[in-house]
Formats: structure tokens, C-alpha cells, sequence
């Protein structure tokens, strides 16, 4: 083994007019987990993630994430050599000794994640018994932990579900007699977790936690006096294990365009008793910030088709977004996995005629797109280009979980986002 430094769902309580879901099981069109390290790795700044994988994982993960030459990363992929996979060698021994020599050359390292990977897995190299032990020599300067990044049978966002749920156990318990405490759950970039913290600590909600804290150490408390808010759609594991150490749900819209932020902000300012008066007078200079930014993309949106092939989790909000606060028109919301406890007041303003569709089986699904000719299609790269040389006008799903895009402040960037391709598409027309 050699290092190669680089850079379902719950359902939702049965009701007579539970919305219908179009479920597609079958060839996929999707990055692996291993993708979220790329912002990971920037936002727990003593944290480090080694993959256990191949040559191909390493190529994955210069290829997504770049490579700074004046700044040393915080991953790298322990590669699996033939000798590995023929069983000539102890894996074990072997990650013993990568794990080693790495600590020994990166002291700054406090929480080190060992990241599964399809090659690992296949091999079934038990990376959980790695972590304990190799945690038990190393504590307490170093803390190992260890999920699964595959791609076997995951979308790549669950990468961030996967790695969120192994923090939860070490997350300290809150004291029984400790006043109620708020989590944000899902990682954001830093400027808009500080926007969202402000807010908070305006609306008087003092204690906040964020999960994943920016030093991976840090971990906020947890327990029963504990009421979390998602950021993310797609951390289902991850709100099971909160739930798991007594937190509750906040149920809200996620925080997407200036209604989406407003209902997020809402959902914790009623579990906290804010006052209806101060709560309007905090949150409405930024809600009338994001509207008026959003208009300025409204002329290129309204009105228009748009279509959601199944990429990252974040579909059925953003859909949401794009009906409710820019006119346009839902044909379709494709989703790897749909959650419908968490995204049920999603659904519901998503507009009835929209088709809603959870998995993917590729060549059905482009047949849709074919037939349905939508102004705008949201898809993977893969997917993509073969649709642009058909005449149809594509938006690449990955940009939107790599820019920010929650908040009041990013609300109009986000609707930049779709309204560019379709600029560019009448450019290229003239």
C-alpha cells in the first residue's frame, strides 16, 4: 500500500393526498462519496482524510478538487496495490504503517478520517476495526474515525452524510439542566455560517452549535434539550444519529432564496419563543436584499421549463426555489433519494403538475427529458454535453453544491446560476 498525496429515507406519515413518487431503479450517472472531501477537508481545518482506494480514487480527487502547489492538502489516498488485492500482503499492516508515517509527518492532524472506498469494500478490509485501533495508539493527540465513501451504491453528497454521522457519537452530551441549545447540521461555507450566526445572535438565540465544526475537535454538544435545523437535504444518517442522542427536528424549509431562508430562520425563532415583532424586524432587511437580487434573474427565468435529473439531493428545494420565488415551471424533480419527512413543505409548494421522481435508471429518464424538450435541463456532467449537442440547454448539478448558495446574501447567486445557461443559449441563437 502506497500513499499518493492529492489534493433511504424515512416516509413521511400516510395522508390522503400523499403526493405520488415516480421510483427508477437501474443504470446510474453519479460521482462517487469520495467527492466530498474536496469541501470537507476546507471547512474542518484540523482534520485530515485518507482514502483507502485505488489509483482511480486518487485521480478522482485531483481531478474535482485541483492542486494547490503552494499549500500542502488535507487528504491523500492510501493506494491498494496488486499485492494488496491479491492478499499477498496484510492490508491491515499496511494501513498501520501509512497511518504511521503520516502522523508522524503531520502533527497539526487532530482528527484523522479513514475513508472507505468501492476497492476497500469489495476486498471487505474492515476499516472500522482500523480506526480502533489505530485510535487507541494515538489518543489522545489524534482522534481516527472512519466512514464509507463508495460509489457502489451512493450518490456523491452522502459522502458528507457518512462522515457527519461517524462526528455524532463523539459530539460531549449536554448537561440534563442545560437551557435548550440550537445545531446547525450540514457544512456551509464559512461567510454564510457567520451570516446565519448573526442572525441567530440578533434574534436572541445565544446558543448555537454548527456540525461540522471548523476544528473537528471542537464538537458542539448534543442531547435531549437539543433542537437541530438541516442545512443540507441530504444528511439523513446523520439526523438519525442526533436523533439517536435525544435532538429534535426543527421542521422548515430549506434555506434557498429569500422565502426558503425566511421559513428556516422561522422554524427556530417559534422553537425559541422569538417574539413575531423582533423576529420580523431582524430577518426583513435581508429578506428584501434577496429579493431584489433574485429579480435581476427573473426575466431570463420566468416562465421558462426546467427539468432535475437525480445528482446531488438538493433537487427538490431548488425546485422548490426556482417555482415559488422565480415563476419558472417544474417538469420533472428527479432525486437520488428522497426523504419525504424532510422535504414534506417542499412538496407540498412544488407545483402539482411536476413530475417527482426518486433513483434513476439514465436511458428512461433521458427518454423524459427528450420528450419533454424543457427550457433547462439540471444534470450531471456526464449527462450534459451529450444533451447539448441534442439542442437542449444544460445546467451542471455539481456547481451547485460546490458555490454558496443559502442565505439571504447568496440568493441571487443562486439564481444566476440557472439564468446564466439560458443567457448563453440566446447569445449563441442571435
Amino acid at each position: 500500500m502506497s500513499v499518493a498525496t492529492t489534493l433511504p429515507g424515512c416516509t413521511k406519515p400516510a395522508t390522503e393526498a400523499q403526493r405520488p413518487v415516480l421510483r427508477e431503479r437501474g443504470q446510474r450517472e453519479v460521482f462517487c462519496g469520495l467527492t466530498g472531501i474536496v469541501w470537507l477537508h476546507r471547512k474542518m481545518q484540523d482534520a485530515f482524510f485518507l482514502v483507502v482506494g485505488s489509483r482511480t480514487c486518487a485521480h478522482l480527487l485531483q481531478s474535482a478538487a485541483g492542486v494547490m502547489i503552494f499549500a500542502e492538502p488535507r487528504f491523500a489516498t492510501a493506494i491498494m496495490e496488486e499485492r494488496d488485492l491479491a492478499g499477498m500482503v496484510d492490508c491491515q499492516d499496511e494501513l498501520d504503517r501509512v497511518v504511521d508515517r503520516l502522523l508522524a509527518r503531520r502533527p497539526d492532524i487532530k482528527t484523522l478520517f479513514l475513508v472507505g472506498s468501492c476497492p476497500s469494500e469489495v476486498i471487505k478490509l474492515d476499516l472500522g476495526k482500523a480506526a480502533e485501533r489505530l485510535g487507541a495508539r494515538h489518543m489522545p493527540d489524534v482522534r481516527i474515525l472512519n466512514y464509507s465513501g463508495s460509489g457502489i451504491e451512493t450518490t456523491f453528497t452522502q459522502g458528507e452524510d457518512a462522515c457527519l454521522a461517524a462526528l455524532v457519537p463523539e459530539m460531549p452530551a449536554s448537561a440534563p439542566e442545560a437551557a435548550q441549545e440550537l445545531l446547525i447540521v450540514g457544512a456551509l461555507p464559512d461567510i454564510v455560517e457567520d451570516q446565519f450566526l448573526r442572525l441567530f445572535s440578533q434574534l436572541g438565540i445565544e446558543t448555537v452549535g454548527v456540525l461540522p465544526a471548523r476544528n473537528a475537535r471542537d464538537l458542539p454538544s448534543v442531547g435531549p434539550n437539543t433542537r437541530y435545523l438541516l442545512a443540507q437535504p441530504f444528511l439523513s444518517e446523520t439526523a438519525m444519529a442526533l436523533e439517536d442522542r435525544g435532538a429534535q427536528r426543527l421542521d422548515a424549509l430549506f434555506p434557498f432564496g429569500a422565502e426558503g431562508t425566511t421559513g428556516w430562520l422561522k422554524a427556530a425563532a417559534d422553537a425559541f419563543g422569538i417574539e413575531e415583532a423582533h423576529f420580523d424586524a431582524v430577518v426583513a432587511p435581508g429578506r428584501e436584499r434577496a429579493k431584489r437580487a433574485i429579480e435581476h434573474a427573473r426575466g431570463a427565468l420566468s416562465g421558462k421549463r426546467i427539468s432535475f435529473l437525480p445528482d446531488s439531493q438538493l433537487e427538490v428545494p431548488l425546485a422548490r426555489f426556482l417555482a415559488t420565488e422565480l415563476d419558472m415551471e417544474p417538469v420533472e424533480v428527479g432525486t437520488p433519494y428522497l426523504h419525504r419527512a424532510h422535504c414534506a413543505q417542499e412538496l407540498d409548494l412544488i407545483p402539482p403538475s411536476a413530475r417527482i421522481s426518486e433513483g434513476q435508471h439514465v436511458e428512461r429518464q433521458l427518454d423524459r427529458v427528450r420528450a419533454d424538450r424543457p427550457d433547462l435541463t439540471v444534470c450531471g456532467l456526464g449527462l450534459a454535453n451529450p444533451l447539448e449537442t441534442e439542442g437542449l440547454t444544460t445546467k451542471w448539478a455539481i456547481e451547485l453544491v460546490f458555490s454558496p448558495i443559502h442565505g439571504f446574501d447568496q440568493a441571487g447567486d443562486l439564481a444566476e446560476l440557472f439564468a446564466r445557461p439560458l443567457r448563453r443559449r440566446d447569445v449563441l441563437e442571435v
